[in-house]
């Protein structure tokens, strides 16, 4: 697609015709390389028409009911279209993945998408844990059969604490079947998407029981409604959850079952078995289990890098249109990007996008990695893998939705309209905050690691690549003398880990040694503990972003030179949000505090000039970006009245409601 080239608002124009760098670099850098820019802009053109249906159908004035109908609707012409493509299936999926979950999602699916489950879980989940009979049997059902699938995990009365999952699955070697059950409320499956009346089939999480013992959970293949009458089928209990803060077209549902069986095959066994005398086969590692919520919380940084770069565009755009206030008294009111509080509210959030991009490339080769390396039994790298994926989703959605909520702000009482895309955006990163592990017991999970890690540190063991800054701690090495630049920053950043972690570690083991119980001892260290995950994941983006803007080399001076400042940026807007634990742990003192805020006015003043540029080198069309704010020609008003325009109560100079109930009142005399 291409840019509306209406008449471009004068301030946006001059913004851009003084931008340093060509902000086509920005693109390729994001997209890879100008190869996979053409084909990204190239599926996002084939996609365009369906993109202007969805504009027509005026979303957010539909009923709850009609949001979910029409959000199947476009996901059927989306599909179709893709179809007649005939791609391979790993291109297939690979472009459904992309459209369904990244840049396009939230333009095609602005309440969510009720396949979104199929693509993202239910078939990763066959392909990393169904046997290779198994997935010849239901991946080529679910590619191009009968088959609509979702992930049925979480619980009513349980979400991230699987061992406390309570659905059974229970095998009777007579029948040569399990036996599922949801002995109580609680146990009743709530939240998957597209299990309310979409998906015919899930992978269902169970407790395993077989030969009178409890196996721990183990995931099963689960017919749920009969593939020509759609029918819930018998001794299954299923239906939709209601409304929620958004993502209201994703179909999330509830699920019972009462003694409902279902053939032995149908338990996924590459890694664990049941054979047909109910002998437990138990996997090398348990943790391969997990293998299909790994890989979504990877996939998930892709997805919130989207969700951020579109919020500051909309900021950035807008706040060089918008003029208001004045700096000095004999002059005109000003753009309101001229405020250092406003650079100061959206240019760290710039950063953040690149900071997340070159984070969720690392973590996506790493999982590669590990994969490849499971086919050959080596389990090594996993519980980097594990407690990477764990504390970086954690941090990232976190800092995605507050950023998405600041630029809202930002944007002053247009921000809060839908027409201003920016609360529909921030639906879906805060959704990401709570789904596939909640915030916190992910952190809690990577400080876990992190304690074994630093007792490796202490006995002088060799420690992952992640983690290797605990080694020099260890040793009690001290830290550089500051000086302010990028390298003394980023050793701060390592002490700051390093001490957070050493601390935590230290307060557990008093408390045990003083008498408390591990579990409540772990309890009590909690705020420490998800404190010293947080500092880790912090120093990882650091050192990751840090690492990768150093081998631009082949990129121009002066796009390399606003990386660079973006890099700094990021960097100094955290020490100084963390300054507490920087005083407390490296060898900053209260005299270099001042020095870096300076450091810090400095590169916004520096970033300011190029801030359009950057976020026009986000590439997004009007049509995916979907905002009145954020638009390529900067007419915001003239926008915002065309989308007031079409809401339904303007349809009419007076409302029915007039008749029935103003006027009686107004003539009521009371």
């Amino acid at each position: 697609m291409t840019q509306q080239r209406k008449t471009v608002h004068k301030d946006l124009q001059y913004e851009r015709n003084r931008c340093t760098f060509d902000p086509v670099e920005v693109t390729y850098f994001l997209d890879g390389s100008p190869e996979k820019t053409k084909q990204r802009r190239d599926q996002e053109q084939y996609i365009s028409d369906v993109l202007v249906l969805k504009e027509n159908m005026s979303m957010r004035y539909k009923s709850y009911k009609e949001v979910y109908e029409d959000s199947l609707r476009i996901a059927r012409a989306v599909l179709s279209k893709i179809k007649k493509l005939q791609l391979s299936k790993i291109e297939e999926y690979e472009f459904v993945h992309g459209i369904f979950s990244e840049r396009l999602g939230s333009a095609l699916f602005q309440d969510g998408n009720p396949l979104s489950l199929h693509y993202g879980m239910f078939l990763p989940t066959l392909m990393g844990q169904a046997n290779s009979e198994q997935q010849a049997y239901w991946i080529n059902r679910a590619w191009t059969g009968d088959v609509i699938g979702t992930y049925a995990q979480t619980e009513l009365g349980h979400g991230t604490f699987l061992r406390g999952l309570e659905t059974t699955a229970t095998y009777d070697p007579e029948t040569k079947e399990f036996v599922l059950n949801s002995p109580t409320l609680t146990s009743y499956k709530w939240w998957p998407g597209g299990l309310g009346h979409t998906a015919n089939h899930a992978i269902v999480v169970a407790q395993l029981y077989t030969q009178g013992e409890c196996r721990g959970i183990h995931p099963f293949v689960v017919q749920l409604r009969d593939v020509e009458t759609h029918e819930p089928l018998k001794n299954i209990i299923i239906g939709e959850i209601g409304a929620k803060l958004g993502m209201n077209g994703v179909n999330n549902g509830f699920l019972g079952f009462r003694n409902y069986r279902i053939p032995r095959k149908n338990m996924l066994m590459k890694n664990s078995k049941v054979l047909e005398d109910g002998t437990y086969a138990k996997s090398a590692n348990d943790k391969l289990t997990y293998g299909t919520m790994v890989f979504v919380r990877v996939m998930l940084l892709q997805d919130l890098l989207h969700y951020l770069s579109k919020a500051v565009t909309i900021a950035v755009r807008y706040s060089v249109v918008r003029r208001q206030g004045q700096i000095n008294a004999e002059q005109p009111e000003v753009q309101i990007l001229d405020y250092v509080t406003q650079q100061y509210k959206i240019f760290p959030h710039i950063a953040t996008c690149f900071a997340i991009k070159v984070t969720a490339i690392w973590l996506l080769d790493m999982y590669k990695t590990v994969q490849s390396q499971l086919h050959q039994a080596d389990y090594k790298k996993l519980p980097e893998l594990h407690s990477l994926s764990c504390c970086l989703k954690a941090v990232v959605s976190a800092d995605t939705a507050a950023g998405i909520e600041q630029l809202r702000l930002s944007c002053g009482g247009h921000g809060y309209m839908t027409a201003s895309n920016l609360p529909v955006l921030y639906g879906f990163a805060t959704a990401v905050c709570t789904y596939e592990g909640e915030n916190t017991v992910l952190l809690l999970q990577t400080a876990r690691y992190l304690v074994k890690s630093w007792k490796q540190a202490m006995g002088g063991k060799p420690l992952p690549e992640s983690v290797e800054y605990l080694n020099e701690a260890a040793k009690g090495v001290k830290h550089c003398r500051w000086s302010n630049d990028l390298e003394c920053l980023i050793d701060a950043y390592n002490a700051v880990a390093a001490g957070s972690i050493r601390l935590a570690a230290e307060h557990l083991d008093r408390r045990i040694r003083d008498g408390v119980p591990t579990a409540e001892a772990w309890n009590q260290t909690s705020i420490e503990l998800t404190q010293c995950a947080e500092a880790h994941a912090r120093v990882f983006i650091v050192k990751t972003f840090a690492n990768d803007i150093k081998q631009l080399n082949s990129k121009s001076e002066e796009f390399r030179q606003v990386m660079f400042q973006l890099c700094e940026l990021y960097i100094v807007y955290w020490a100084l949000r963390n300054v507490g634990n920087f005083l407390r742990f490296s060898s900053m003192q209260e005299e270099h505090v001042q020095t870096l805020h300076s450091r810090l006015e400095y590169l916004l003043m520096t970033i300011r000039r190029n801030a359009v540029g950057i976020v026009d080198g986000f590439d997004f069309d009007d049509h995916i970006l979907c905002s009145a704010l954020g638009a390529y020609d900067g007419n915001v008003y003239e926008r915002l009245f065309q989308e007031a325009m079409k809401s339904p109560l303007n349809r009419e100079s007076v409302n029915i409601s007039f008749e029935k109930y103003l006027k009686p009142f107004l003539k009521s005399n009371l």
